[in-house]
């Protein structure tokens, strides 16, 4: 699916995992609040909240009541991982067709980079 077709919650979900996975958001750190994070996104925050959710549901982070939403210990492998098998499941073979018709080949990339 592409990015511009996706609901909000699911951009911003995005948005948080590569977060997650790039050590923006540590494991064990806190998230911003729903509230900070949706003025900062200029987002709804019941949209937010929504994304967050998913987070929670996948065992991604934990909620301390009264505290907030903490990343936990694995969710930055957890999330390379899935979003590895995305990337090979619908991204690549569009790249490698696309490569293939342009006559590109791999190792040249890899040279050129």
């Amino acid at each position: 699916m592409s990015q511009n077709n996706q609901p909000v919650y699911l951009k911003l979900r995005d948005q948080i995992a590569a977060a997650i996975i790039e050590g923006d958001y540590p494991e064990g750190e806190m998230l911003p609040s729903v509230r900070a994070y949706a003025a900062d996104q200029g987002a709804n925050p019941l949209t937010v909240a929504k994304a967050y959710q998913q987070f929670q549901s996948d065992g991604l982070v934990e909620v301390q009541r009264g505290v907030g939403m903490f990343v936990v210990n694995g969710a930055r492998d957890k999330l390379r991982a899935a979003e590895r098998e995305a990337f090979l499941e619908s991204e690549w073979p569009e790249i490698r067709a696309k490569m293939e018709r342009l006559g590109i080949e791999p190792a040249g990339l890899l040279e050129a980079g």
